[in-house]
């Protein structure tokens, strides 16, 4: 696999927006090195044109014939190199050299089926799709890895995904616009695609965490065998006797709940590292009740016996400490022991011979909760900046979504930095 083209624009008008892309992705393909035009192409949009959703599809694949197969979605912000799109009309296109035998586009008219062997996927959801959940296990089941990474759909207009295959539809289901509202769609990938994927979290543990001993639906009673509001307004270290201070503390703070087989299949990394942040598995939900009465704490999540619970606050400085904790792992897969400068701050047009050993990245993916992004690390396209300095000019496409998806988990205050690797 060759780097993927990567463009992006920003216009009030979506047809200069897409005339911008086109001309940059055309005098990359240009280019001696470029190769044979990709036959995948992934389109995020921001949802300033969710309404034009199928009228961009239509005019893109028009434009770009050897380009065959389409997937996407919309989201409040759109992520390319360096620079996040946030509340601006704004798309962005990444053609990705990956065999055609190696990747298979999927939706709710081209289900995944039998012909082909995921190793693993990128998944497009729309967060109001019933049984969500149960459908994102289904699809990790499906693949030999069972891992999937990706995100939930975020608009504030329509909710829109991208899934157009070359292979066509199920036949008896109609013709199809490839643009999709509700339940998944997305890429299915061989295992002949390298990646390598890691979650970065965005909120710091308050103290320790307890096992949930007593719970009911999405309403947590008992931690270690202690009143669960119990254990919340002491670690607060806030009394109900002064309801106004006390509230406001509870309305600052998380849950970051671990089920119970992760916690036990690895607790290092499911519960709290030692440096204080949270590992992969931990999924942060909002407390939305307290019962007083019976000592609960509710959750927006359902609640396990047996699972991890640990309060926790959103932190800028555990996020950007987060984030450069994966993009470090990240690069030691590349290079177990050191990446060459050069190799990770070299422009793109001025990119070196790989040093002996060292995997190059082709193209890469970053999924990041629309409540991350320029607000929360402080300045316009700061999160992007980390992952830029730390992984260096590599071709970087994604967007701000309502939830990330990894493995069979949907996460929030999360990104999913996802990276293919060149042959």
């Amino acid at each position: 696999m060759k780097r993927f083209p990567l463009a992006h624009a920003t216009h009030p008008q979506w047809r200069m927006a897409a005339a911008l892309v086109l001309a940059q992705l055309r005098a990359q393909l240009a280019l001696p090195a470029a190769g044979a035009c990709p036959t995948l192409a992934l389109l995020y949009i921001t949802d300033h044109y969710a309404a034009e959703a199928e009228a961009i599809l239509a005019h893109l694949s028009a434009e770009l014939p050897e380009v065959t197969d389409w997937a996407g979605t919309v989201g409040v912000g759109v992520a390319v190199t360096g620079v996040e799109y946030f509340d601006e009309p704004a798309l962005a296109v990444m053609l990705c050299d990956i065999p055609a035998d190696q990747y298979r586009v999927y939706s709710g008219v081209a289900p995944l089926g039998l012909g082909f062997e995921a190793q693993t996927a990128l998944v497009h959801a729309d967060g109001r799709t019933p049984d969500l959940a149960e459908l994102i296990h289904e699809m990790a089941a499906r693949t030999d890895s069972g891992y999937l990474f990706g995100g939930l759909a975020a608009s504030r207009g329509e909710t829109v995904q991208f899934a157009q295959g070359g292979d066509g539809y199920i036949r008896g289901q109609g013709r199809s616009s490839g643009v999709f509202h509700g339940g998944l769609s997305g890429v299915a990938f061989g295992a002949g695609v390298a990646i390598v994927s890691r979650v970065t979290q965005g909120a710091l543990p308050i103290a320790g965490s307890h096992r949930v001993t007593e719970a009911e639906r999405n309403v947590v009673y008992q931690l270690d065998g202690e009143p669960a509001l119990q254990v919340l307004l002491r670690e607060l270290k806030v009394s109900l006797d002064e309801p106004e201070s006390a509230l406001a503390a509870v309305r600052a703070t998380l849950a970051g709940l671990v089920q119970p087989e992760d916690a036990a299949r690895d607790a290092a990394a499911g519960g709290i590292r030692r440096t204080g942040n949270f590992g992969s598995d931990v999924r942060v939900r909002h407390i939305i009740g307290l019962d007083p009465q019976r000592g609960g704490v509710a959750l927006a999540d359902m609640v396990e016996e047996g699972m991890q619970l640990a309060f926790c606050q959103r932190n800028v400085q555990a996020a950007r400490a987060d984030l450069m904790r994966i993009c470090a792992e990240i690069r030691e897969e590349l290079e177990p022991e050191e990446l060459p400068l050069t190799s990770a701050t070299a422009p793109s047009a001025l990119e070196p011979e790989p040093a002996a050993g060292v995997r190059q990245i082709a193209g890469a993916i970053y999924v990041s909760c629309s409540g991350r992004g320029g607000p929360h690390f402080g300045a316009p396209s700061a999160e992007l900046q980390i992952v830029r300095h730390a992984l260096g000019d590599v071709p970087l496409i994604g967007y701000f979504a309502g939830g990330e998806i990894a493995r069979h988990h949907v996460y929030g205050y999360t990104g999913v930095l996802t990276v293919f690797l060149a042959e």
